[in-house]
């Protein structure tokens, strides 16, 4: 039969399954391959037959889908060997995510932690030597609902799937899945068991929380040590470390999810928030401000009062219920209604640094990631729907950069009409998807389709950013809304006189302030560029008798130029005050002595640099501007 393999067409045997094609098409990767991908999506097992036809590559350990294909995989493994050790546990869900994969673990009287962790372990291990191959098998819901009967968990999942059930067996273990797996238990050799949680079956804090299992398996031992040096940066870069030692924000049982920020953390908000008014103001924004707290009425009328009250902190004013808010949106449309706008007045740009509260689960707060008062970078911007796909390109001008600047790189997903509960034509959504895929390719920006996740009132873009130690965040956001305009009664005159109704755009680049500013402690490992530290330059003189005098020139030469500048006279030792400088994670350190008395030079060390360097003092004085005018690392 004929297949595609590499662009080229080729012929293979009929009914051939991917070892065969791997044998007779390319002989290295057959003991390598862990599927074959079939187009653009679908991924089979190696030892299913290959559809005629099909364009092909095989998954490889080291590509994405190789890598997740054996955590999938390990999943069961590590399900295996749980079942084992522990003959009477039940298991929920058991996905790959994108370091690895857990799997919720039911274990009934039993109490597990990580000490069990190695035992568990070395079952894998045993299991994975003795090459357990992965089958797949199709069952009726029936004859799944007979394998699981001791298994709630699934007994419930299966009577949601109304058609052919597919199953995975490994020798003595069977477990719901669409696959695909790897050949069998051997191809997973480098594996980890990182950490423990609570979870309740489904997200449901009514279910009963089940122990979560996070682990990772990776392609080689290299690859796995080198994932699990990175855990151990991440756990120095800790922003709640960080955050302590350096004096930037502090929590307190007097306002749970709610962080203070401390002097030098607001000279670093400030820092980002100036930088923050800059661009938009340049990209054309007008910058309001709307009400902590407004009116029952109001959040009637965005719908937010029957949808997301039991999140929302709510009093009476003068027996009329009032709600702090939990989002922006509602005061712009107030904002943009207040005067009448013309069709010549669109793009109209409204953007806002809101304070808002969202009452988060206890459980759920963490440092500055997850809070419940925050502040939201909100952009909302009315347009004409021929206008979408323009003004979505200038905002992504304006994530370029901004992101830019930090060092941040990002993939865009576009997430699409649900399945059900939308608004508007199934035409409408169409154009606004095709336009906003369309904005991503003419501006040169691949992008993800995420199906069915568009909220009701329209598809998004997402910008995943990525940090310097790979995690993934969620920050930028561009979304399509029929539904505030419409519910707010928003309108514009159009050529003819007449009103009509605006596409909103929503438009968030650093999501929540507080949670960027979290992100970028551990991105940077609290060694801010010099334009966001809150000191920026150190001077230490020698001896404060002999060179004080100097040192407070240099200083005020400094701040003269605006460089926040800090003084460490000889209370201590110089070698302290120079380690203490490096602990502080000052981007200039300058030592003062007798030479440079004399010379009228500074004596500087960057932030992570072993070299010193001794130059003119206005020369110094230049190539610190220099660092923080261009937003340079140092």
């Amino acid at each position: 039969m004929e297949i595609v393999y590499q662009g080229k067409k080729v012929e293979i045997e009929d009914g051939a399954n991917g070892f065969l094609a791997a044998k007779a098409l390319d002989p290295e990767k057959k003991n390598k391959a862990l599927g074959v991908k079939l187009g653009e999506e679908h991924i089979i097992d190696m030892n299913q037959p290959i559809p005629a036809g099909s364009e092909i590559e095989f998954v490889m350990p080291d590509s994405k889908d190789g890598f997740e294909m054996m955590n999938h995989s390990c999943s069961h493994l590590m399900a295996q060997a749980l079942k084992h050790l522990y003959p009477d546990c039940k298991f929920g869900f058991g996905p790959a995510i994108e370091e690895g994969f857990y799997y919720d673990v039911d274990f009934g009287d039993k109490t597990v932690s990580e000490n069990d962790f190695a035992a568990i372990e070395a079952e894998m291990k045993k299991l994975s030597k003795e090459a357990i191959p992965y089958k797949r098998r199709e069952i009726s819901p029936e004859e799944a609902l007979e394998i699981f009967k001791d298994n709630p968990y699934k007994v419930e999942r299966i009577k949601e799937l109304n058609e052919t059930i597919s199953c995975y067996e490994q020798g003595d273990f069977i477990d719901l899945c669409r696959g695909p797996h790897v050949p069998n238990t051997s191809y997973l050799k480098h594996f980890k068991l990182l950490s423990l949680a609570g979870a309740y079956w489904r997200g449901d804090s009514k279910n009963k929380q089940l122990t979560r299992i996070y682990a990772t398996c990776w392609e080689s031992e290299e690859a796995l040590k080198n994932y699990l040096d990175i855990l151990e940066r991440r756990k120095a870069n800790d922003h709640r470390k960080l955050g302590k030692e350096l004096g930037l924000f502090m929590l307190s049982d007097f306002a749970p999810g709610m962080p203070f920020f401390l002097p030098k953390g607001m000279i670093l908000m400030n820092s980002l928030l100036d930088y923050w008014h800059k661009v938009h103001d340049a990209y054309g924004y007008y910058e309001i401000t709307t009400p902590t707290m407004m009116s029952r009425e109001l959040w009637e009328t965005s719908g937010h009062w029957d949808h997301y009250k039991e999140n929302m902190y709510t009093t009476k004013v003068d027996d009329r219920d009032f709600a702090i808010k939990p989002m922006n949106c509602p005061g712009a449309m107030l904002a943009y209604n207040n005067s009448i706008h013309s069709y010549k007045d669109l793009p109209y740009r409204q953007a806002e640094l809101g304070h808002v509260h969202r009452h988060e689960a206890s459980g759920a707060l963490n440092g500055l990631f997850r809070v419940r008062a925050f502040t939201q970078d909100d952009a909302h911007i009315m347009v004409r729907f021929d206008q979408i796909e323009e003004e979505v390109k200038n905002i992504m001008r304006l994530f370029d950069e901004v992101y830019s600047v930090f060092g941040l790189s990002y993939k865009i997903v576009l997430s699409t009409r649900p399945e059900s509960n939308y608004i508007g034509s199934e035409e409408f959504w169409e154009k606004s998807e095709a336009i906003l895929a369309e904005a991503c390719a003419s501006s040169g920006h691949e992008y993800q389709i995420n199906p069915g996740d568009g909220a009701f009132y329209g598809p998004k873009l997402d910008f995943k950013l990525r940090d310097s130690m790979g995690r993934t965040w969620q920050c930028g956001t561009i979304q399509l809304d029929v539904n505030l305009p419409h519910r707010f009664g928003c309108f514009y005159i159009d050529d003819k006189g007449e009103k009509v109704e605006p596409v909103m755009l929503h438009r968030v680049v650093f999501g929540s302030i507080e949670r960027f500013i979290g992100i970028l402690i551990e991105h940077y490992g609290g060694a801010f560029p010099t334009w966001l530290a809150p000191v920026q330059c150190a001077v230490l003189p020698v001896n404060s008798a002999a060179h004080g005098e100097y040192a407070e020139k240099v200083k005020k030469a400094l701040e003269d130029a605006k460089v926040r500048v800090e003084m460490k006279d000889d209370n201590e030792k110089l070698g302290y005050r120079l380690r203490q400088a490096q602990v502080e994670k000052i981007p200039f350190t300058l030592v003062i002595g007798d030479k440079e008395v004399e010379s009228g030079s500074v004596n500087y060390r960057i932030y992570g640099q072993k070299d010193q360097v001794e130059v003119p003092l206005e020369e110094f004085v230049k190539i610190i501007r220099k660092s923080i005018d261009d937003k340079a690392r140092y």
